[in-house]
């Protein structure tokens, strides 16, 4: 990238405003990598994990928000805005992160480190089984990302929970793991042993059991019944979210037997 193109995306990671606020999909148990040089990079606690790096693949194709090294500062992995709408171009500072190949399973693309330069997650010359990865069944990261200025990062680490996993849902419906465990950030459902299907009986479970209660696990939509981010823009003005009401009740049961996703 030319001199521009950097001051392009200094700029865009000078401030964390500048990111819309959405929860962290990483996991609470497992969110750190490893710098060879570094040391440990947080990937979800941003701004109380409002804006932490997310990913799910039943979404989009690409990741956002930002990562955290207590020795080099902020870590932009997109703006989740790519200009095609499918993934970041990576050729100037107005188009880049982290995306993810589906067919391949490769994470690609460059991170911005407002303090240490670019981070490659596209590293051809490694060898194939250390390239950067996500792994389906594991909803983790795996293989090694490249900076310049600060060498390998291991997005793999096997130290105790010292890894990068993700607690994605999948649906506006999919609010807790098999067993009705509420999902992150209402609880730590889906966390192995734990597992979560989707949308299954145990989300069913989980919203009668807290909906008359009016838990905000279970407040999926606005008052006009539009899903709530990351599914849809409800809430958003001039529509309002009073928490858990009939609207939450009724988006539930329109989509809940379409399964996941939707």
């Amino acid at each position: 990238m030319n001199g521009k193109a950097l001051v392009l995306a200094t700029l865009a990671i000078c401030t964390l405003a500048g990111t819309a606020a959405a929860q962290s999909t990483v996991s609470i148990a497992a969110k750190f990598a490893w710098g060879e040089n570094v040391g440990w990079i947080n990937f979800r606690d941003a701004n109380s994990s409002t804006q932490g790096v997310r990913f799910n693949p039943n979404l989009a194709n690409y990741f956002s928000g930002f990562a955290w090294g207590e020795n080099i500062g902020w870590i932009n992995f997109g703006d989740g805005t790519p200009a095609n709408g499918t993934a970041y171009a990576n050729v100037n500072g107005n188009d880049f992160g982290v995306n993810y190949d589906p067919a391949t399973d490769k994470v690609l693309g460059l991170a911005w480190g407002e303090n240490i330069g670019w981070i490659n997650f596209t590293v051809p010359g490694i060898p194939l089984a250390q390239q950067p990865t996500y792994d389906t069944n594991e909803r983790r990261l795996r293989g090694y990302a490249w900076g310049e200025n600060i060498g390998w990062i291991n997005l793999d680490s096997l130290v105790d929970t010292k890894f990068v996993r993700f607690d994605f849902r999948c649906s506006p419906a999919d609010i807790a793991d098999d067993q009705g465990t509420p999902l992150p950030p209402f609880g730590n459902g889906g966390i192995p042993p734990l597992v979560n299907n989707g949308v299954t009986e145990g989300d069913y479970n989980c919203f009668f059991s807290n909906f008359f209660d009016a838990q905000p696990v279970c407040d999926i939509a606005d008052d006009t019944g539009q899903p709530l981010p990351p599914f849809g823009l409800g809430g958003l003005p001039p529509f309002v979210n009073n928490g858990t009401t009939e609207a939450d009740y009724n988006l539930f049961f329109s989509i809940y037997f379409d399964g996941c996703p939707v």
